[in-house]
């Protein structure tokens, strides 16, 4: 681990590899799992205000999921997350032709009719992040349906730092990320 600022990183996010194989895992990260995405205040406002513009993107299970339990949930520890569909998949998850979880939210960016992609931490997996009072923990999430995303990630020799790129920077800004560019390329001379 080292210090980036207000952030402790885990030398894993320079060290392991990845690269999203959707081919192999067919968004499973989306569709796995007994939570719903994690989100900020910032982020459950921003829900509330585009739902109109995502509604039409999404599955009729999921239209039914967040008018049933709202556009976020809090859970019994008070953390804010994406409602879920019967304890499964993410509400907003919408599928293509080849049964690929996708993202409703991310189809309506990509097809401009929001300027907001995603809950930034889905934007950034597999890291996840821990806030806390005086910092914030960055660490890689290693998990077995990702195991061919490591693979791929391994064969391009893409760490994930740079596979998240623009979320870190969406996350904590330019400055950080050149930071951290700086720490992996030092790590790397040795």
């Amino acid at each position: 681990m080292f210090q980036l600022g207000k952030t402790i990183v885990s030398e894993d996010v320079l060290e392991k590899d990845f690269v999203c194989n959707l081919n192999a895992c067919k968004g499973a990260c989306c569709i796995d799992g007994d939570a719903g995405a994690p989100l900020n205040l910032e982020e459950t406002k921003i829900l509330e205000e585009i739902y109109p513009k995502v509604k039409p993107f999404l599955r009729k299970e999921g239209v039914e999921a967040i008018e049933k339990q709202g556009t976020f949930i809090t859970t019994e520890d008070d953390e804010l997350e994406t409602p879920l569909i019967n304890g499964a998949d993410c509400a907003y998850v919408i599928f293509d032709d080849s049964n690929t979880a996708l993202c409703a939210i991310e189809e309506a960016y990509n097809q401009g009719e929001v300027d907001w992609k995603k809950p930034v931490s889905c934007h950034l997996y597999p890291i996840r992040v821990q806030d806390y009072t005086e910092f914030s923990a960055v660490n890689y999430h290693k998990w077995q349906i990702c195991d061919d995303a490591c693979e791929l990630g391994e064969e391009l020799g893409v760490p994930v730092y740079k596979f998240v790129k623009e979320a870190l920077i969406r996350k904590f800004g330019a400055d950080w990320y050149a930071e951290l560019e700086k720490i992996a390329a030092k790590k790397n001379e040795k």
